[in-house]
């Protein structure tokens, strides 16, 4: 028998207004949202700070420089400036996120110009931040204006021990590394490796006198021993004329024949005079070190350890070149501001100055450690690097080398034995 079921019943499917209504709906929708966007954006723009320009001087003066001994080397005429401007370019990277705008302000001034009164003009408005790219008679007329008070100097260019002793200024820092500091570096790595006994032979220069009292500093303080210092008062000729390497391959073995039993040959030759003709001439084979051979210095195109490789390849495609020492110190000197702006969060020149010489401060200068600056001579304690012409060989402080509170204090002057004496 069938059994019945109750039909299901579909009722006709029902339009309202409310779909006519949509796009009207919708309209209104995004009209209150972009208002209350509007009203938002307002609200952040009324509370945010204000941005805090920065600017950074550059300043130098088109010195005559040194034409490099070898063609491998280029002359350069924006040594160390495109140093600053990377460094400047890095500071708006994180100064953007905090309201911070830094402004590379740069000075080249020509070679006949008067420094101090750009200077002057500099320091109108107050304090300032520089980098000064000078040499020491225009670094401290700068120094010594009574405007200059409470500035930070940052020299990037010189290693004379003097301006970091007896002729130290308050507001000049030293981004460059000294003679001292060179001196120490490669003098621990010669003890490391045994290699005791130097035979120095500099140039007449008074900066190749002040680096080789250096090297016999260096030698007293960790056990080397100087056993001749002979200067090198030979006219290197032109090695570049057809017949140059013919009398400098004669030169040099005369200019070192007759010395006392040594390890090394330690060439003293600051403004690049004969240095570059040392290596492979000498009388006796041995090693070549100083300012040319195996060297002392803060940067060295070969350098790729701490991330060094990306800081030379960004470098690099920054500037159409290879980054020099007075590059990395200017960069130094650059980040040195926007790190002390960014962790204080004070952008006034005195403020930045005391952040600056505080224990809080250090900046990262891809040598595995924090860098920080000396109070009592204001020099930036660093690692050296110890570099062959294509290859880096070791870094200094060495191993055994130690401090009571940083090992980086080891190289150049430390507290106890500095001759400058800021004022009270």
């Amino acid at each position: 028998m069938a059994v019945s079921r109750p039909l299901l019943r579909v009722s006709p499917l029902r339009t309202t207004p409310i779909f006519s209504s949509l796009p009207f709906i919708c309209a209104a929708l995004v009209a209150a949202l972009v208002a209350l966007g509007v009203r938002a954006d307002e609200a952040a723009a009324k509370d945010a700070a204000p941005v805090a320009k920065i600017p950074i001087h550059y300043l130098t003066k088109q010195y005559e420089e040194p034409v490099p001994l070898s063609l491998v080397d280029k002359i350069l005429t924006d040594n160390g400036l495109q140093g600053a401007r990377l460094g400047v370019a890095d500071d708006n990277r994180s100064g953007r996120f905090v309201n911070q705008d830094y402004e590379l302000i740069e000075d080249v001034l020509p070679a006949d110009s008067d420094v101090v009164a750009k200077a002057k003009k500099i320091l109108s408005d107050g304090p300032a931040s520089i980098i000064a790219d000078l040499e020491a008679e225009d670094l401290l007329a700068v120094a010594d204006l009574p405007e200059a008070k409470g500035s930070i100097i940052f020299n990037v260019r010189l290693s004379d021990d003097a301006l970091r002793a007896e002729k130290c200024r308050e507001n000049i820092f030293h981004v460059a590394p000294s003679y001292a500091m060179r001196a120490d570096a490669l003098g621990q790595y010669l003890v490391w490796k045994k290699w005791s006994k130097w035979f120095v032979l500099r140039g007449t220069a008074p900066s190749d006198e002040d680096y080789a009292a250096m090297v016999k500093r260096a030698a007293q303080r960790f056990g080397g021993k100087v056993v001749e210092e002979r200067v090198y008062e030979f006219d290197a000729a032109n090695p570049r004329t057809d017949s140059g390497h013919q009398q400098i391959q004669t030169q040099m073995p005369m200019a070192t024949q007759g010395a006392p039993g040594h390890d090394v040959v330690w060439v003293v030759d600051t403004i690049e005079r004969f240095g570059e003709y040392v290596p492979y001439r000498v009388s006796e084979p041995r090693p070549v070190v100083g300012t040319q051979g195996l060297s002392a210095v803060a940067w060295h195109r070969s350098y790729e350890q701490y991330a060094g490789m990306q800081m030379q390849h960004r470098f690099e495609r920054f500037a159409k070149r290879i980054m020099t020492e007075r590059d990395y110190s200017a960069w130094l000197a650059a980040r040195t501001i926007g790190e002390a702006a960014l962790r204080s969060n004070k952008t006034d020149v005195p403020d930045m100055r005391a952040y600056i010489l505080s224990p809080k401060f250090t900046v990262a200068g891809f040598k595995g450690e924090g860098l920080s600056y000396r109070t009592w001579d204001h020099q930036l304690r660093q690692p050296m690097l110890i570099t062959g012409a294509r290859s880096l060989v070791s870094m200094s402080p060495q191993e055994g080398f130690l401090h009571q509170k940083n090992l980086d204090d080891t190289l150049g002057f430390d507290e106890p034995e500095t001759g400058c004496k800021f004022p009270k």
